[in-house]
């Protein structure tokens, strides 16, 4: 192909519009022109090998070849080429007038246009697949992160290696323990867990001995008199309440995080997964399977009434089995479709008491995965990819439903030990991979080339 002749820029002026004595090198465009098009080069592209070509030629041959590989030596390129912005700008201040000109030409071509935007989409996609395969700091953005979670990992293996041998704690729960064998300082135990209110009432119940079995006989009657003398209707009523409870399941209900989990080691491991990684389909769970256990009294503490959230305590709202009112109805749709991961850090922060470090990882983890999920939308809208959306629901959808089936066909085989290990990965390592996510997208905008 024989070259097209070169434009008539054969000098560089100084600032004050004088051109360069004789004794300076002249610089010409055929200098810093293309490869592929013999002109001069438009947002250079320089690939692995050292050479650079115009963006949309470089496009353009992509386009054609589907190739990933030089246009001139053939030699493959890693990752995805970036445009050379040293010399993209030193090209520009030294021949404005030609550039200009070249970028009307080029958004004037329509093939030209869309293989840009092709080999665009093409980048986007490539970037989660391969985010460190760049020749120049490979460990950048995954190194410190891969150093602590392998750390991390090693110490919970050690951790749960100890809890799964000597298997004292979950067996030691009441939750796993008859009421009738209950001894008086087990009862002091339940009674304390209802709320910091309860430690009024302590003494008065050691003072008695009331083991498990008297316990099952008292009434609200022998709470208002002497020697218990629990004048708080508030207070008789919620040990009632929660009396209650205990009498029909004939053990003490999970109210925390450990207990529920050991009593309900399948369901506690199904939802940590549902809730990070499709929380409205997990919410729509328990709201169709679970409602009076789970369901209602997550609704109350996240989306209390305003007269009763005041005073009451935690325990107190997990013990509410009240039909939700409109109010809070609404203002829980409202959540569920735009903030789904909210709702989950205000559960947890209401457990802040009760759970101190736990509590914090979720509300971290909920605000890396909201974050995660606007990126997501934006990806979507940016690429003009809204009509794929119903798709990528159905897709999403089927391959929840599918998991979650494969999980309950195989439940009775996986070891508790495996089990555990993915329910402390989910809870405790998980913010520190979404943080890595989250700095890669961060770092993904920053060098987005539109």
């Amino acid at each position: 192909m024989e070259e097209p002749p070169h434009n008539d820029l054969s000098t560089v002026t100084q600032e004050n519009g004088d051109p360069l004595q004789s004794t300076s090198p002249q610089i010409s465009v055929s200098e810093f022109s293309c490869h592929c098009c013999y002109d001069i080069l438009v947002n250079p592209t320089t690939l692995n090998c050292g050479h650079s070509f115009c963006r949309h030629c470089l496009a353009l041959w992509w386009a054609s070849s589907k190739k990933t590989e030089c246009p001139e030596c053939r030699e493959k390129w890693e990752g995805f080429p970036k445009v050379n912005i040293l010399l993209r700008d030193a090209i520009e201040k030294l021949f404005p007038d030609a550039i200009k000109k070249r970028h009307e030409d080029i958004h004037q071509n329509n093939d030209i246009v869309q293989s840009l935007a092709a080999f665009q989409k093409y980048g986007h996609d490539q970037v989660p697949l391969a985010p460190n395969t760049g020749r120049a700091n490979p460990q950048r953005g995954g190194g410190f992160f891969s150093g602590v979670l392998t750390a991390l990992t090693g110490v919970a293996v050690v951790l749960l290696v100890y809890h799964w041998s000597s298997r004292e704690s979950e067996h030691d729960l009441l939750v796993h323990k008859a009421v009738a064998k209950w001894t008086a300082e087990e009862v002091v135990l339940w009674l304390e867990q209802l709320g910091p209110w309860a430690s009024l009432y302590r003494d008065r119940f050691l003072a008695e001995r009331v083991n498990g079995r008297l316990l099952l006989t008292l009434t609200e009657e022998d709470f208002s008199r002497a020697p218990y003398t629990i004048e708080n209707s508030s207070h008789r009523r919620a040990i009632l309440l929660e009396l209650e409870r205990v009498k029909a399941l004939g053990v003490k209900p999970p109210q925390n995080l450990w207990e529920y989990k050991a009593v309900n080691p399948g369901r506690s491991l199904f939802l940590l997964y549902a809730l990070k990684s499709s929380p409205r389909l997990g919410l729509l769970y328990l709201y169709l399977f679970d409602y009076t256990d789970t369901f209602l009294p997550f609704i109350h503490t996240i989306c209390p009434l305003q007269e009763d959230s005041s005073g009451e305590d935690i325990i107190t709202r997990l013990l509410d089995l009240r039909e939700p009112t409109w109010k809070q109805w609404r203002e829980f749709l409202v959540k569920y479709s735009f903030l789904p991961y909210q709702l989950i850090a205000e559960f947890a922060w209401d457990w802040l008491e009760v759970h101190y470090w736990t509590s914090r990882f979720l509300i971290v983890n909920a605000m890396l995965l909201s974050v995660l999920e606007l990126f997501s939308f934006w990806r979507i809208w940016s690429r003009s990819e809204l009509k794929t959306v119903p798709q990528r629901m159905w897709n999403h959808f089927w391959k929840v439903s599918t998991q979650g089936l494969f999980v309950a066909m195989f439940w009775p085989l996986i070891p508790q030990f495996v089990c555990n290990c993915l329910f402390y990965w989910a809870l405790y390592f998980n913010p520190i991979i979404n943080i890595d996510l989250v700095v890669k997208e961060v770092r993904r905008l920053e060098t987005q080339v539109l």
